[in-house]
């Protein structure tokens, strides 16, 4: 029975500064109290031999966290991906969380096919990595599921560098399965050679449907760290920390993007049609300014704002609807006046008008669109309209 905070939204927010194992967010899970009872009861119902789970209390830096450990007692079987299908399916556990864990199990399996140039049901899961992987995903979506958390935000992720060795010889780092999964998915470089994002947690993050950026407006109600199984040759804190609480809502963001790239060969004719996506992507506002380029050329400064969460698909948009080849962007700070929208009744009908809130009282703005559409269908001039609804003011 999955157990809720609040009745509002229960978010969820990756906190990978070091990275994210299976067994670092079910550690995780379980510190911020999802029961260690209540996960080996679910644990139970995989039809396993063979292995046992472990789990402690330790501290890495200070800080009180739950590392859990999956050992392999004696041989398993080579389970191919179709076993582990028919394995979820026939689990007696809730539909949400057998169908979740089949959700993270098929994005792995269809990174590593197209990895190594296979059929996704030629995939299969090698003896101790199956058992691991078996018991961190379930584990896993049993526990947000139990804790209430509705939707999942993951920070930007750590890509390190070195070698990782495995059933398949050598690999580099990230590991190339992780490399298919984060497609598309904020990551920066590490200096450091050891493994800090595991397939299976790239599975994971991206099989529950994450989000990913900075934490989002919260409430916080609950704070749980998962402990790696191996420490940082930097001395930093092999930890993952999962932060949960209940969504603020927030008229607009105050930390943002700003996105520039300038075109010198964009048609203008298009420019309406290239706004229009580019606001549908997310973006907050968007400018199209003349400039003089290199060589006397006249061309375009493109400048978008966007809030952080939400710039990859503003990027990847901009880079699909223009001719642009590369982009500019940089974290910038906004004050933004309180607004909201109210009606106003005019001779055809109500219309929307944006409603700030200044230093001097409430200041109303028609809001174009609306007026455009009235002034379309009564066949009158828009500024008719515009005077219609400053006349009330």
């Amino acid at each position: 029975m999955a157990r809720r905070f609040s009745g509002h939204l229960q978010v969820g927010y990756l906190d990978c500064f070091s990275g994210a194992g299976g067994d670092m967010m079910l550690g995780a899970l379980l510190n911020a109290g999802f029961p260690e009872e209540e996960l080996r009861r679910t644990l139970a119902a995989l039809p396993l031999e063979n292995w046992d789970l472990r789990i402690r209390s330790c501290r890495k830096s200070g800080i009180r966290a739950t590392a859990v450990q999956v050992r392999v007692t004696g041989e398993q079987p080579c389970r191919r991906f179709g076993d582990i299908r028919e394995m979820l399916h026939a689990l007696p556990l809730e539909r949400e969380i057998s169908q979740g864990a089949l959700a993270v199990f098929e994005q792995l399996a269809r990174a590593e096919a197209r990895v190594h140039g296979c059929a996704i049901h030629e995939v299969h899961f090698h003896e101790t990595g199956g058992v691991d992987a078996l018991v961190d995903v379930l584990g896993v979506v049993a526990g947000l599921r139990y804790l209430g958390v509705e939707s999942v935000v993951c920070s930007p992720l750590p890509m390190p560098g070195g070698w990782v060795e495995c059933e398949h010889g050598m690999l580099p780092l990230p590991a190339p399965a992780v490399c298919e999964l984060l497609k598309g998915v904020p990551v920066y470089g590490v200096r450091l050679e050891q493994e800090l994002v595991t397939p299976t947690a790239a599975a994971i993050i991206r099989g529950i449907g994450s989000t990913f950026g900075p934490l989002p407006p919260l409430r916080i109600e609950t704070v749980g760290y998962g402990a790696g199984s191996r420490e940082r040759p930097d001395g930093r804190p092999n930890l993952l920390r999962l932060i949960i609480g209940c969504a603020v809502r927030v008229d607009e963001a105050q930390e943002v993007e700003v996105v520039e790239t300038s075109l010198d060969d964009f048609n203008p004719e298009i420019w309406p049609h290239v706004c229009q996506r580019i606001m549908a992507a997310g973006a907050l506002d968007v400018n199209l300014v003349p400039c003089q380029m290199k060589k006397g050329r006249p061309g375009f400064l493109l400048r978008v704002v966007v809030a952080p969460a939400e710039s990859i698909g503003v990027k990847e948009a901009i880079l699909r609807e223009t001719s642009a080849i590369g982009l500019r962007f940089r974290r910038e700070w906004r004050m933004t006046l309180p607004r909201d929208f109210d009606t106003v009744e005019t001779p055809w009908g109500e219309v929307r008008v944006k409603v700030v809130e200044t230093a001097d009282g409430l200041v109303r703005t028609p809001e174009y669109e609306d007026c455009r559409r009235v002034a379309e269908r009564e066949g009158i001039p828009i500024r008719a309209v515009y005077s219609a609804i400053r006349w009330q003011d």
